[in-house]
């Protein structure tokens, strides 16, 4: 190999074995993410205790949880949609347990242009999880709390709204169950887990680093065409 070709063939090299080692570093990256959404959905769907005196979000998000006790008057709709089934609303109530705590639950989805439905009025049971919701980002509007439409859980607002503890519970099953309503539980299909993707980019960078490399030194090593060849 000519000398001149040496410096791009280590650049090429070099260049490649960074983009690998990114890819590689991302699959180490699945691998734990992996093991955190498989501990959350383990947490999720373990056996429901009693609602803590005060939960903290960190400590105690996923806990499952079932408390009895009534809903009270009023009803919050959060804006959502679903896959396959279209716009809708959360239905977010006050509920007061049978201990005498007022808590928010999250009662299920509701299609859009549907009529919202009392909330029972005979004692019930809810089993869910604790979930402090990150709904909001620098694009989320307002919430217009004078016309009830709400883009996203925000559960200082809702609770002094509801005149609640701010505590949300979101319902994975209500005893007896309310016919209108869908539960949503809490699952990780929320939680983003791109390492996969971001793997694969970099591997295809190191790729194509390589072939751009192997081009320009099999371009450089022909003779350059003289006058009249």
């Amino acid at each position: 190999m000519r000398k001149g070709l040496l410096i791009p063939l280590i650049f090429g090299l070099a260049g490649a074995g960074i983009l690998v080692g990114l890819g590689i570093w991302q699959m180490q990256r699945l691998t734990w993410k992996e093991g955190v959404l498989a501990e959350i959905e383990t947490r999720i769907a373990a056996e429901p205790g009693a609602l803590p005196a005060q939960p903290a979000a960190q400590a105690d998000q996923y806990l499952p949880v079932r408390v009895e006790g009534e809903f009270g008057e009023g009803a919050l709709k959060v804006l959502v949609s679903r896959k396959r089934v279209g716009a809708g609303h959360l239905i977010i109530s006050p509920f007061e347990t049978a201990t005498g705590r007022r808590i928010l639950v999250d009662r299920g989805f509701l299609k859009l242009d549907t009529d919202l439905p009392a909330a029972p009025q005979t004692p019930v049971t809810i089993t869910g999880n604790l979930h402090w919701p990150d709904d909001r980002n620098s694009s989320t509007p307002a919430n217009d709390v004078a016309d009830n439409t709400w883009f996203a859980r925000d559960i200082p607002q809702m609770a002094e709204v509801l005149g609640t503890e701010p505590i949300l519970l979101t319902s994975r099953r209500i005893a007896p169950p309310e016919a209108a309503l869908t539960p949503l539980p809490v699952d990780t299909t929320h939680i983003p887990n791109d390492h996969l993707q971001y793997a694969v980019t970099w591997f295809s960078l190191a790729a194509v680093w390589l072939v751009m490399t192997g081009y320009y030194i099999t371009r450089s090593r022909k003779p350059a065409k003289g006058p009249g060849t």
